[in-house]
């Protein structure tokens, strides 16, 4: 089912479907805990079995993502920062990249606003709350490692943000909705994962999915092939909600208490049962099922 390619009859509704599959990381194909995704082993290999394109979608940095990356032996696009920013590898795709720009080896779609200038109105915020946020931009390595739980390495490169700025934010609802109000009064947004706020731009993973899903349509038109895409997200955070409202099969996977985010109201959507990658895994593996019965 590789976009640019015949479809086998194994389809989710109807012949000739191709699939794309959009995947937060932590909490989601990751552990929360561990970042390992051992759980989720045979639904990945399935998908590359079938030529599913996989695409990431997450909150890490660039810097992040090359190394697990390369340890899925993922081939496909991804995209960093809550929607900021969109790695395609170069050739993907047989035409160029509206508003791309070439960074070897990929061709990059921005969206999202320059790190330093969400610095600067995290700041404006704090003074205007007059409470302290600290941000990735505030902490140092081991600070880093201690709030996330992620090793040296990986606690340095995921410092190194270019579209998105993490910070920490607890006290009253009445103090968190007004830094949210700031925010928001000054053209940006905000939005939260697993751990962390964001600041972030005027973007999400939702509008960067649907700028990629329409490279793989446009693709299909090109190559003259045969059928339409149909998409399946799955995230666990409420920064996963506009992923999930823009595909058509939305799966919110089991938090590490085994609760769903309460804030996620998204039509059609599938509660996995499973915490993690355990319930990434179920949930792949039980479309797939859906897929060979032909529902």
């Amino acid at each position: 089912m590789r976009i640019g390619h015949e479809s086998s009859p194994e389809v989710l509704d109807k012949p000739l479907t191709h699939l794309v599959v959009f995947t937060d990381l932590d909490g989601s194909l990751l552990d929360s805990t561990t970042y390992s995704f051992d759980s989720a082993r045979e639904a990945l290999q399935l998908l590359r079995e079938r030529e599913v394109p996989l695409v990431l979608v997450s909150s890490k940095t660039r810097a992040e993502m090359e190394p697990l990356r390369m340890r899925l032996n993922h081939q496909g696009p991804f995209i960093v920062e809550n929607g900021a920013a969109v790695f395609v590898p170069q050739g993907l795709f047989n035409f160029p990249l509206e508003r791309g720009r070439t960074r070897s080896p990929y061709e990059v779609i921005e969206l999202g606003l320059p790190y330093y200038m969400l610095r600067d109105v995290l700041k404006q915020v704090e003074e205007a709350v007059e409470t302290p946020l600290l941000g990735f931009g505030d902490l140092t390595v081991e600070e880093i490692m201690q709030t996330t739980a992620l090793p040296r390495t990986d606690a340095i490169l995921a410092q190194q943000r270019e579209y998105d700025e993490p910070f920490m934010l607890e006290g009253p609802p009445a103090l968190v909705a007004e830094v949210c109000r700031q925010i928001v009064t000054r053209g940006l947004r905000w939005t939260k994962g697993s751990r962390f706020f964001h600041l972030t731009g005027d973007n999400d993973k939702g509008q960067a999915a649907a700028l990629l899903l329409r490279c793989y349509q446009r693709q299909i038109r090109l190559q003259e092939v045969a059928g339409r895409i149909e998409t399946v997200g799955i995230g666990d955070s409420i920064n996963d909600a506009p992923l999930l409202a823009m595909v058509d099969h939305p799966i919110l996977v089991q938090k590490p208490d085994g609760s769903y985010d309460p804030d996620i109201h998204v039509p059609g959507m599938i509660r996995a049962g499973g915490i993690g990658p355990a319930g990434w895994n179920r949930a792949v593996l039980e479309l797939f099922e859906r897929v060979d019965q032909g529902r």
